[in-house]
């Protein structure tokens, strides 16, 4: 599965031929794998909860209510850009990068990833208005401007990332849009 996952990650959906990922999981028979898996949008269904369970974890600080909100964010941000630019796997996001130029046909596979994406974007939303609730900017602080930069943030790691920007790059950066976040009143 290790090797189907990063196999999708380093080319994505369409990209990757039925016979590449067979090759990959062991020279496994047409008939093994589609008694396996069903078919090759199964079997990315699996791939994407396995990325979600292993290298996917770098965004869970956004659903840590232990966390104050600045927190959770900055660590999400920072945690996928050393992961993303780590060289032991492919660079990049699977999740950004992974379906996002299929035919209309495959649109569908797209909002696989789509979706995981949007609850990112809600977690980020969802800790800036839990800032704003408890005094760190005033209450007529817009907050989905800043969530949608903080959003296109963390997608865009994921291209910087795949062209070989380093993680030292990556995280100065990150301080940098982190400075828009506004200062406390509280």
């Amino acid at each position: 599965m290790n090797a189907a996952m990063r196999l999708f990650w380093a080319q994505g959906y369409e990209p990757t031929s039925l016979s590449q990922l067979k090759a990959v999981m062991g020279d496994l028979s047409t008939a093994s794998f589609y008694a396996a898996f069903s078919s090759k949008e199964a079997l990315f269904r699996e791939v994407i909860d396995l990325y979600l369970a292993t290298y996917g974890r770098v965004t869970r600080s956004l659903q840590d209510q232990s966390l104050p909100p600045r927190q959770a964010v900055e660590a999400a941000l920072r945690q996928s850009a050393r992961m993303q630019s780590d060289g032991e796997h492919p660079r990049g996001c699977f999740i950004t990068l992974g379906a996002n130029n299929c035919s209309p046909e495959n649109a569908h596979v797209a909002r696989l990833l789509e979706e995981v994406r949007r609850r990112d974007r809600a977690g980020i939303e969802a800790r800036l208005m839990q800032a704003r609730a408890a005094g760190e900017f005033p209450l007529e602080f817009d907050t989905k401007p800043l969530a949608t930069v903080l959003s296109t943030v963390l997608a865009g790691i994921a291209i910087e990332a795949r062209d070989g920007r380093g993680s030292a790059d990556l995280d100065a950066a990150i301080s940098q849009v982190m400075t828009l976040w506004p200062a406390s009143i509280a």
